[in-house]
């Protein structure tokens, strides 16, 4: 929201909160409305296809690249940014379902892996092209390659900026 007149902006104090011009506010609310129907496009379309949340989706692709398909559970939620509370009750979701196990860290005595399971493995690969059919359709098929490579472009920016460098940040997967 931005309330104040464009001269007051303009020549605000440096505690003064540097509102949003028109333009801004626009391309603000068009990701937000964007990013949110695209979150529910791919989650709805897992669901009915697959059974699964994009949420779990994700995760067995995580687990599906990694080393001998095993993560250990702090690495698994750090690189889905999730708090570990979120990231265990999923991995027993998960293990109801038979498509992911458990193993104990022998150097670590509290660590856990989270380890994909051949079923798993193959639910994922029974779901990946009509998620990644979904994906292209919602995303891709709209997009000139030029606005792609601009698009990929813009998204590492913002992911570098916001990305965590210190050691006491307040961060999902230390929760």
């Amino acid at each position: 929201m931005n309330t104040a007149p464009a001269s007051a902006r303009d020549s605000a104090p440096a505690d003064t909160p540097r509102w949003l011009t028109a333009e801004e506010q626009r391309v603000w609310r068009s990701y937000l409305h964007a990013t949110t129907l695209l979150d529910d496009h791919l989650d709805r379309q897992l669901q009915r296809d697959a059974g699964m949340p994009h949420i779990y989706y994700g995760l067995l692709v995580q687990l599906a690249e990694a080393p001998r398909r095993r993560l250990r559970m702090t690495e698994l939620a750090m690189s889905a940014k999730i708090t570990r509370s979120r990231l265990s009750h999923a991995i027993a979701r998960l293990e109801k379902n038979g498509w992911v196990r458990r193993e104990e860290c022998a150097s670590d005595k509290r660590g856990q892996f989270a380890v994909l399971t051949d079923q798993g493995y193959d639910v994922l690969r029974r779901a990946a092209p009509g998620h990644v059919d979904a994906v292209r359709q919602a995303m891709f098929d709209r997009l000139s390659p030029e606005q792609q490579k601009s698009l990929g472009e813009i998204m590492e920016v913002i992911a570098e900026g916001l990305q965590p460098n210190e050691a006491g940040a307040d961060l999902p997967w230390l929760r």
